[in-house]
């Protein structure tokens, strides 16, 4: 009987065996939006245990079929990065009507401690029909409260969270307090009053900021709340800031300073074109609000969401597109269409595509591996017959995630093909 020390020896040379003998897939002639503000017309991009393996222009290169496994010719098609969504509720709400089906939101006002990272559902069906355009990762965030908890990045598969995750407990979400608050309907202009406790909210969180930095460097005790916070003061999360209005921006700024936080993205940042020059001595991010909404001021342009992307880009401040606010869960589908809406007012195409790719992924801290056509990285992506952007020609035909298939149906298109011949 062969000695058991043996037999694994044995295993273990013929499972090296069998990954040397793997070869690589290779996708052959789609126009390549690599996410770094570049393209290639004709590419040739191979991806091999589930990382980009080769990024090349294919007429500047000689093929050898007999090198690949699978060799995927597809001309005149899109190849994209996976586009990212941040800031959203997808994964832990279904349902907005139906409270049971929402778990994004805990009772208390400051709860660094609470994480989506648990709560997040591989199973939601809105998922489904959101990677059917191309969004394949998403940044699951808390709401409510003054501090809402910790965000984590996750992959739009998996058997479950432990699967899906692709960064855990990225940062700790911070809503800023309104200085100022509008009344009336919200159809109507209504008028803008001043928040009397404005002053007294930043004393609380600036109480609450103390207390945890001084236990970040010495408590021998275990407070949860506490714990959860350290990461702020040694670099390990970053501090997501929503807030909108120019004041209240610059407060959350010097506040940042005061307590040398080093990782700072503002999430919303309506005004930020009025404070570009803090925005960037401050090294500041931000995370906009979504590109379809309506104008902040009554006297705002009508097209102000809409070209704020451009002139951002022209400002040199690092930024990326979200679809937080109403129905955003379903609506997270829409993200590359604000892109293209972003492109038909002034911002270039392929910066655009940086903006829900490559963008988002350095300001979630996940660039290393996904957010471009990079060798090395994930092989994240996925393959559309027509412009990303367009909802008129937008049709995602492949997907993968780290190498491995997507399912790209659905419900919606379950009831489409059950539906379309009757």
């Amino acid at each position: 009987m062969m000695n058991k020390k043996y037999l694994h020896l044995l295993f273990t040379l013929l499972i090296t065996l069998a990954v040397q003998a793997q070869k690589p897939t290779l996708f052959m002639g789609a126009t390549a939006h690599l996410g770094n503000g570049k393209k290639i017309e004709n590419a040739a991009i191979s991806m091999l245990n589930g990382k980009i393996d080769m990024v090349a222009n294919a007429t500047m290169i000689r093929i050898d079929p007999s090198a690949f496994d699978t060799i995927y010719r597809v001309h005149g098609k899109h190849l994209y990065p996976a586009f990212i969504v941040p800031n959203t509720t997808l994964g832990i709400t279904e349902i907005d009507a139906v409270r049971a089906s929402n778990d994004y939101q805990e009772t208390g006002s400051i709860n660094p401690n609470v994480r989506t990272l648990i709560a997040y559902n591989t199973d939601s069906k809105i998922a489904k029909t959101v990677r059917s355009n191309g969004v394949l990762i998403a940044q699951v965030t808390p709401r409510g409260g003054t501090i809402s908890g910790q965000s984590s990045v996750m992959h739009l598969a998996g058997w479950n969270w432990e699967d899906a995750a692709l960064r855990i407990d990225d940062g700790i979400h911070l809503n800023w307090p309104s200085s100022y608050y509008k009344s009336g309907w919200w159809g109507e202009p209504g008028t803008t009053k001043e928040n009397e406790k404005y002053n007294e909210s930043v004393t609380t969180l600036k109480r609450f900021f103390k207390k945890a930095n001084s236990y970040a460097k010495s408590s021998n005790l275990m407070d949860l709340r506490m714990e959860s916070m350290k990461g702020l003061f040694n670099g390990n999360k970053t501090l997501y800031i929503h807030a909108n209005n120019a004041s209240d921006l610059l407060d959350a700024i010097a506040f940042t300073n005061e307590f040398s936080i080093t990782k700072t993205v503002i999430v919303g940042a309506e005004d930020a074109l009025k404070i570009v020059d803090e925005l960037k001595e401050n090294n500041i991010s931000l995370i906009l609000n979504r590109v379809h909404r309506l104008p902040s001021k009554v006297d705002s342009p009508v097209d102000e969401p809409f070209t704020q992307a451009s002139k951002l880009q022209e400002s040199g401040i690092l930024f990326c597109l979200s679809y937080s606010g109403d129905m955003e869960a379903m609506g997270a589908r829409n993200l590359p269409f604000s892109a293209g809406t972003a492109v038909a007012h002034g911002l270039e195409y392929e910066k655009a595509i940086s903006s829900i790719t490559l963008n988002t992924a350095k300001i979630l801290g996940i660039d290393e591996y996904c957010g471009s056509i990079e060798k090395g990285k994930d092989a994240t992506f996925f393959i559309s017959s027509g412009d990303a952007l367009d909802m008129r020609t937008n049709n995602v035909e492949k997907a993968y995630i780290q190498g491995v298939v997507v399912d790209l149906n659905n419900h919606q298109k379950e009831l489409f093909n059950k539906y379309k011949n009757r």
